[in-house]
């Protein structure tokens, strides 16, 4: 390597460093590559002691320089860039080749433009000087009259500071990522993993009452027994292996990261509070039984988009893409896949990034931005507890489930009074809760307004136990042509169940009698299908 070449290189990469406020982004014995960030444009500066006899060798160096850069934008400050590409040799291209100095144009969604320079001795002057002139920079001479010795000296101290300058920014990015060391991320595996372990023993993590029992979210539980600790303790109930093995793959790779980058105590609160919003965003806008650690992990996606809004350049080199594309996986899946709570993810999402401007970076703080975030994360909250009990007051799902709940407990009147309020809410499931409250009407001795409630019911949904009822009542008071034509008919949509054959057989008279107490005794109850994932 010819040494007033490198020593040409590395004054020039030193002076734009120390006047010009570039960063070196790389930097070896034969090229140093700068940035200049500036308006949202990312000035490029290119510097090799590599020459060319031919002009063709040129071109296609300068294609594949410029096809590098277009490779590496996104290590770049900006999407608009331009690249000064500056070759330093004693010699030039023997053939003609000054047209490559025309700035050359990458076409493609972010524009990049190249622009040559090459510096050799019979044109030296005037390429710096055009070089000075296109970067806008102050101008600088460069001093080569000096003996070799004395340029290997000034090369080699100059190259020490770029390498130092280097470093330091090298190692605080390491310092960024390396704040705090995962404590609470394994924590709450080993949690999540045992109380696992332990509804499987209790019953099975897929029992509904299993579920109910220890703590999964049950909004008529939050609203009428005012049981809000169910927000929190769903966080820690899984609903299957799967659901599981798949939350705690990502509590491992993202709650290790976040507690590194934010440290231990603001990671626990970051995890707590994106839990607690994404529990009561599921509370607010859907009304299904469910549990797991979702809205709490989606958190810690908000965690780190939060991280990218404060360090967006070391946000968009490091992790930045691929935490953007896997977060739109996971949301888009959302809106197809129907047991997904999309409300737990949002919500979640939502709170964790705005637990991480409440509690901010280490070694940051912006007390302005934390005190609009705490604001904005009570407001939130309240605004959604409030909503999310009208929302579901105004469900007729909702006093389904309730309904549901008080037959199970053979809560008979309880049941009539519920069901007044889910006809008057929104919904299309009256013959549901016309079919739920027949029954009832039943074991309150209130036939006739059992019939009454099975007639209506068959009028919004044809269900075959609705008809079943009917051929039983009627056939009870003694309406054996109301019976037969309700028992034909339930026989027909359901033609192998054991229960309607008897009832078929008893009032065609081929069979022995059946009484009304029996029948109700054995009748199959309607069950609501709750969705449990989230």
């Amino acid at each position: 390597m010819d040494t007033n070449d490198s020593y040409i290189m590395h004054t020039f990469a030193y002076k734009l460093m120390n006047r010009e406020g570039f960063e070196v982004i790389s930097i070896n014995e034969s090229e140093i590559w700068l940035e200049q960030y500036e308006n949202k444009h990312s000035n490029i500066v290119r510097l090799t002691v590599s020459g060319y006899d031919w002009k063709n060798h040129l071109k296609i160096n300068m294609l594949k320089v410029l096809q590098k850069v277009s490779n590496m934008k996104r290590h770049f400050k900006a999407k608009k860039i331009t690249l000064f590409n500056v070759y330093i040799s004693s010699h030039c291209p023997i053939d003609s080749w000054e047209y490559l100095k025309k700035p050359i144009q990458l076409k493609d969604k972010n524009s990049i433009q190249q622009k040559m320079f090459y510096i050799h001795e019979k044109d030296k002057e005037q390429e710096i000087l055009r070089f000075q002139h296109s970067i806008d920079a102050d101008s600088f001479e460069i001093n080569d009259n000096l003996l070799d010795s004395e340029k290997e000296i000034q090369i080699h101290s100059n190259r020490e500071q770029m390498i130092n300058k280097l470093k330091s920014k090298q190692e605080m990015v390491e310092k960024v990522f390396s704040f705090g060391k995962p404590f609470f991320a394994y924590m709450f595996i080993i949690i999540n993993i045992l109380m696992f372990i332990f509804l499987e023993i209790k019953g099975g993590s897929t029992n509904t009452d299993i579920l109910l029992q220890y703590g999964a979210k049950y909004n008529p539980g939050v609203i009428e027994d005012n049981q809000w600790w169910r927000i929190i303790s769903s966080m820690f109930i899984h609903i299957g292996f799967i659901h599981l093995l798949m939350n705690m793959i990502a509590i491992y790779y993202l709650g290790v990261l976040v507690e590194k980058i934010y440290g231990s105590w603001r990671f626990l609160f970051i995890y707590l509070l994106s839990g607690i919003g994404g529990g009561v965003a599921s509370f607010a806008f859907s009304v299904h039984i469910s549990a797991g650690a979702s809205g709490a992990i989606f958190g810690l996606f908000g965690a780190l988009l939060f991280f990218g809004f404060i360090y967006r350049q070391i946000f968009f080199r490091t992790l930045g893409f691929n935490i953007i594309f896997i977060l739109g996986i996971n949301i888009v899946l959302g809106f197809f896949i129907q047991q997904i709570d999309m409300a737990a993810h949002l919500g979640g999402l939502i709170a964790g990034f705005i637990a991480s401007a409440i509690i901010f970076l280490p070694t940051k703080k912006k007390r302005l931005i934390q005190l609009i975030a705490v604001f904005a994360y009570i407001v939130g909250l309240l605004y959604l507890v409030i909503f999310g009990i009208q929302n579901n007051l105004n469900k007729q799902e909702y006093h389904l489930m309730m309904i549901d709940e008080s037959l199970s407990n053979k809560e008979y009147e309880k049941v009539v009074k519920i069901s007044e309020d889910a006809l008057n809410a929104k919904g299309n499931l009256e013959g549901i809760i016309y079919f739920q409250r027949s029954y009832a009407f039943i074991e309150l001795n209130q036939i006739n307004k059992a019939i009454a409630d099975l007639e209506t019911s068959i009028s919004f949904d044809y269900i075959p136990e609705a008809f079943y009822n009917l051929a039983l009542l009627y056939n009870e008071i003694g309406n054996e042509e109301k019976a037969r034509e309700n028992i034909n008919e339930a026989y027909s949509r359901n033609p192998e169940h054991e229960d309607i054959i008897k009832l078929y057989k008893e009032i065609t008279g081929e069979s022995c009698k059946h009484t009304l107490q029996a029948s109700i005794e054995n009748d199959i109850k309607f069950k609501l299908i709750l969705s449990l994932l989230r």
